[in-house]
């Protein structure tokens, strides 16, 4: 039978409030409920049930390894915004304001434990090939981490450096998500590695439109305040571009601010950032680049070999995402 998202969603949530924790160390397991219960879209274990159905599995072939994904990415989550300082989360406290530095390294690494245990259940005749692709993915996520932390100290971070940051910090697990759909369902490993391509690349295209929605995108709709990156002097993709292609005294303006040797307020920052994205092709470069990750996606679901009907509710899906503001 198959669901629709709605549906999906749902029965997603009520897998997650059902997760049951041990009674002891209360204060262990209580950040590790409070950030689950924050929501999200779900989209990691989303991905896999659509995949399961996609290639004709039923949900409970996938549902603890999907459940094992989500788990695993709010733990990247908790220790992001610990390592970012941030103090929100989904319009939250973060876990380590609402508890403490150490709560949240510790819990983190609890999380950590619990989403292996949930991969873990899948049926022994895949469980050697799901940790595989799962624990191949989780060392990957923690590579772009890495990666994120030492681009932040670096003036010359590349385009081709960005991108595989982002392919490992981000994309990488999309691709996870939707290839245990794959081996759940007894897809072939051709199908099984065509569908990990197009998540991979619908990743990539969705970080990157990130960007450019920081930048771009209408406050009401986005749901928080534009330019944060610029702010924070982020090494995005929009960013990396213009120091390439800016006019030499607009490379100069962006170093001298970069250095503190330029002062300005919060608003001039943007504006003028914004502006030199707009004039030196930075901003269309971002578009064109959003597009030729999502032409790559869309190529590899078309090798997919099972009837294009099948396709239809991820590809729905996923092109409802691809234009979302939010």
């Amino acid at each position: 039978m198959k669901h629709n998202i709605e549906e999906l969603i749902t029965y997603i949530n009520s897998e997650i409030s059902n997760i049951e924790y041990p009674q002891q160390a209360k204060t262990l397991f209580d950040p590790i409920k409070y950030i689950l219960s924050l929501g999200g879209k779900r989209m990691r274990p989303l991905l896999s049930l659509l995949a399961v159905e996609m290639f004709g599995g039923k949900n409970e072939d996938v549902i603890y390894p999907a459940l094992g994904l989500e788990i695993f990415h709010n733990f990247t989550l908790l220790h992001d915004d610990l390592m970012d300082k941030a103090v929100k989360r989904r319009g939250n406290d973060t876990v380590h304001i609402k508890w403490d530095d150490n709560t949240a390294i510790l819990s983190g690494d609890a999380m950590q434990i619990i989403a292996y245990q949930f991969v873990a259940k899948a049926d022994k005749k895949i469980l050697p090939e799901i940790l595989n692709v799962f624990s191949n993915t989780a060392l990957e996520i923690c590579e772009g981490q890495q990666y994120d932390m030492e681009f932040e100290k670096r003036s010359d971070v590349t385009e081709e450096e960005y991108l595989e940051m982002i392919r490992l910090k981000t994309a990488v697990l999309l691709g996870c998500a939707l290839k245990f759909g794959a081996i759940a369902a007894g897809a072939s490993p051709e199908d099984a590695d065509h569908i990990y391509t197009f998540g991979e690349n619908i990743g990539m295209g969705f970080q990157l439109k990130d960007d450019l929605l920081d930048v771009y995108a209408d406050t009401a709709v986005f749901g928080k305040n534009i330019g944060g990156d610029i702010l924070n002097d982020k090494k995005t993709f929009l960013l990396i571009s213009a120091l390439n292609l800016a006019t030499k005294e607009d490379k100069e303006k962006m170093n001298k601010i970069f250095t503190g040797d330029i002062a300005l307020t919060a608003e001039s920052k943007i504006n003028l950032f914004t502006r030199i994205y707009n004039e030196s092709g930075a901003k269309d470069l971002c578009e064109e680049k959003i597009g030729f990750y999502y032409d790559k996606a869309f190529a590899a679901l078309d090798e997919i070999s099972i009837d294009t009907s099948s396709k239809t509710l991820l590809k729905e899906y996923v092109l409802d995402l691809m234009g979302r503001e939010k």
